[in-house]
């Protein structure tokens, strides 16, 4: 048997609890409170009501200041709020609708005029959350499906490039670490981790002459190589509404440009390179150090970091570099978890 759904009634009169606990009792769960700031603390407390009937002439708060701040707050602003009053003129009844309230019932109560009226926004609070619920549900697997694909490019990438699939593994979890570090939140880092992979997508447009070549690039076939920024974003697209790909196109066309201005494509610098694209060159270009490559021989750690103690203020942001050598240990666990044997 499903539990019943729970009115909460909030009324300082004891009579007046009496007659609505009587009216709703064989059909809701009613939890009553004898003042407004009673009524606030019960509507925070799981399980949370399903509707809550609000008189409004109440000695410590009145009903008007409850709404406003149960509406105020994201984990009570979904309930939905019923005047009960005997002040029922219209500037009153604007004044509570323009709070939040979704209707009013005028005393005396007429009992099934009440029952109605809450069976009615129960219902339709129910309807509300059911949609929710699907709406949730659909973006989700909308966003799983733009993850799936990123993963999926960025690998094809990775191979066109003739590096392991594990590159853009350990490359986007260093970017989370980092993130994290950084005071990002945890959504916002595992936002960057899912969108890192796409940091060199753009390759898969570089001829292979150029992308493959074993020795140093001339300087027409480095400026063919630096073109995979553009074409990156112009294949992630370059503007979205959905949050990873947005972060995904930000670390494909920032992730090569340096601190001090002489990267590459806009030659910006500082805290003008969105932070993504700063935590991503550091990512990056420690993992393409520390691994083993066909055409090059893996650098030790202790090179790497000499390198970016070099860098910092120049290629890098001093802080994240700062950050990277605080989180090394966290970073190493990484690269081991996911090495290329």
């Amino acid at each position: 048997m499903s539990q019943k759904p729970i009115v909460l009634v909030v009324d300082d009169t004891p009579s007046n609890l009496d007659v609505l606990t009587a009216i709703l009792k064989d059909t809701y769960q009613v939890k009553v409170a004898i003042s407004g700031t009673i009524g606030i603390k019960i509507a925070k407390m799981v399980p949370q009501p399903d509707l809550i009937l609000l008189d409004i002439m109440m000695p410590d708060i009145d009903g008007y200041e409850v709404c406003r701040q149960l509406k105020s707050q994201p984990n009570t602003a979904h309930i939905p709020i019923i005047f009960v009053t005997a002040k029922i003129g219209p500037e009153a009844e604007v004044k509570g609708l323009s709070l939040g309230a979704v209707d009013y019932l005028s005393k005396p109560i007429t009992p099934a005029i009440a029952l109605q009226r809450v069976k009615t926004h129960i219902a339709l609070y129910d309807q509300q959350r059911a949609l929710f619920s699907q709406v949730k549900e659909k973006t989700q697997e909308i966003n799983l499906g733009k993850l799936e694909t990123l993963n999926i490019l960025g690998r094809a990438a990775e191979f066109k490039d003739n590096e392991t699939g594990m590159h853009v593994k350990r490359m986007s979890h260093y970017c989370e670490v980092l993130a994290k570090a950084l005071g990002m939140t945890d959504e916002d880092a595992e936002t960057l981790r899912d969108a890192a992979p796409m940091h060199d997508i753009g390759k898969i447009g570089i001829p292979d002459s150029v992308l493959l070549k074993p020795g140093k690039l001339d300087a027409g076939e480095w400026n063919t190589m630096q073109k995979h920024v553009e074409y990156g974003v112009e294949i992630l697209g370059r503007q979205s509404d959905s949050k990873l790909m947005r972060t995904a196109i930000q670390v494909a066309q920032y992730h090569h440009e340096k601190w001090d201005g002489s990267g590459y494509p806009n030659q910006i610098a500082g805290e003008d390179i969105p932070l993504v694209g700063r935590i991503a060159a550091v990512a990056d270009v420690f993992d393409a150090l520390t691994a083993e490559r066909p055409y090059k021989k893996a650098w030790s750690i202790d090179e790497a970091l000499n390198l970016f103690e070099e860098q910092k203020g120049k290629h890098f942001d001093p802080t994240i570099v700062d950050l990277f050598f605080l989180k090394l240990p966290e970073i190493l666990a990484i690269k081991e978890k996911f090495s290329d044997e």
